[in-house]
């Protein structure tokens, strides 16, 4: 039986900070939090209510980043005093450092082997290192002003930068260098991630918008203006069906990556929300902000049961009259990699429903109607379900839209072969009126 997304609810809020958070990420266990902050300090959030949280301090200015290795057995910080520092996330709080950079390090990124880190800095490079024993491999320097972020795209093979020389640059790590740069933001780029598929990436901006491109064609895919202020964070869904940003305007969004458009408004911090990360599971998210809070959320919605929101797309696409292009921003190629052919700048719903948590705060969510959702097949894994009717529904559209091109091949065909024959009866009459001998000859 299908029935509707739930609504993203705050779970737990976490102060402890004494000044903004920068920066937030889940360990794959799912039982801690790492949080970076201007106050200099690292905190090792543990979600057991009764377990106490480390506090760990190091860094002499501003903690920018910080990330889980995949393994979960050490958290990486950047900051701004140079520095990047690898801390095993126990009670003892122990860590090695080393200078990084020559100006402030904004952003640190482990690859998905956890063998590499990719560094970001003030100094317009881009670094990798090794996680033993942090040893340098090569620099990336085409940026010309401060790079914010750097990370790995899933596979480990390119990695994505953002950069207040307004650009989005891909690199190939094995031959160094830049393979294209996106030039299309109006503003400094504050953050840039890849989609779990490797296939896309996605880019906030100073100029309030979130950009999405395929980065085998290079072509926009999607654009989205549901901000009001800068974008400083953000962070794709493992499923890859959704987006989730966190803005100066106060509020976070959650788009649907699959129909184009904004799905939720959550209001919660007080003053700019600064970072936001999904959990690697999906089942979690948390953001922080300049109001010193670290909110934690239950997403609500799972990715396995977005096969029947695909399937009731695809019959909704296949429906439309061909050559409809309602809610596509006309600058904007359509695209059946996320959008099924539908893109969506529209702005923040007006419909609110508000929701009371623990805590001084009072957040509440604003959104769009719901697409429907079924519960998921019982015998399949839960993800390989979803990747299957994933991949399904891409077939189908590509089947759609090379039958559709056939349709209108045929037809051009068939008005060319009746052009041609109009030509020739009409230079047949021609001839018969200019050379009337021809005619009786005929």
């Amino acid at each position: 039986m299908s029935c509707a997304l739930d609504d993203p609810t705050l779970e737990r809020h976490f102060k402890g900070h004494r000044d903004t958070i920068t920066s937030v990420d889940f360990n794959c266990n799912m039982k801690q939090i790492a949080t970076g902050s201007m106050d200099s300090c690292i905190m090792i959030w543990n979600l057991k209510p009764q377990m106490r949280a480390y506090r760990f301090v190091g860094h002499k200015d501003a903690v920018t980043s910080v990330q889980f290795s995949p393994s979960g057995h050490l958290v990486a910080s950047a900051s701004r005093d140079k520095t990047v520092r690898l801390w095993v996330p126990s009670v003892k709080g122990e860590s090695t450092v080393f200078r990084a950079h020559t100006g402030t390090v904004r952003s640190v990124n482990f690859s998905s082997d956890g063998q590499s880190l990719v560094t970001a800095s003030d100094d317009k490079t881009i670094k990798v290192w090794t996680v033993h024993r942090q040893k340098f491999l090569f620099s990336l320097s085409q940026h010309i002003n401060w790079v914010r972020c750097a990370k790995f795209s899933p596979d480990g093979r390119l990695i994505v930068s953002a950069s207040d020389d307004r650009t989005v640059k891909i690199w190939d790590k094995n031959s160094r260098e830049c393979i294209y740069s996106f030039c299309e933001h109006g503003g400094y780029v504050n953050y840039a991630d890849f989609h779990p598929s490797g296939t896309c990436i996605a880019a906030g901006s100073t100029d309030n918008t979130v950009k999405v491109w395929d980065i085998r064609t290079n072509k926009l895919l999607q654009h989205y203006q549901v901000h009001s202020a800068v974008v400083n964070s953000l962070s794709f869904h493992p499923s890859g069906n959704y987006l989730i940003t966190a803005s100066n305007d106060s509020t976070l969004k959650i788009l649907d990556l699959v129909e184009g458009r904004l799905l939720y408004t959550l209001h919660g911090h007080q003053g700019p929300a600064t970072c936001v990360a999904f959990s690697r599971t999906g089942d979690y998210f948390a953001s922080g902000g300049s109001d010193e809070q670290v909110m934690v959320w239950r997403t609500n919605f799972d990715s396995a049961d977005y096969g029947e929101v695909l399937r009731s797309q695809q019959k909704a696409t296949s429906m439309e009259p061909r050559g409809s292009t309602s809610h596509v921003p006309t600058q904007v190629p359509k695209s059946t990699e996320l959008s099924h052919g539908r893109c969506s700048d529209r702005g923040p719903s007006t419909s609110q429903h508000s929701h009371t948590s623990q805590g001084s705060t009072a957040p509440s969510i604003s959104y769009q109607e719901q697409p429907q959702q079924a519960a998921p097949d019982g015998g399949v894994p839960a993800a390989l379900a979803s990747t299957l009717e994933h991949i399904v529904g891409q077939l189908d559209i590509l089947t759609q839209t090379v039958s559709v091109l056939e349709q209108r091949l045929t037809l051009t065909e068939n008005r060319l072969k009746d052009c041609i024959d109009n030509q020739r009866e009409i230079s047949f009459r021609l001839r018969c009126s200019t050379d009337p001998e021809s005619t009786a000859s005929h």
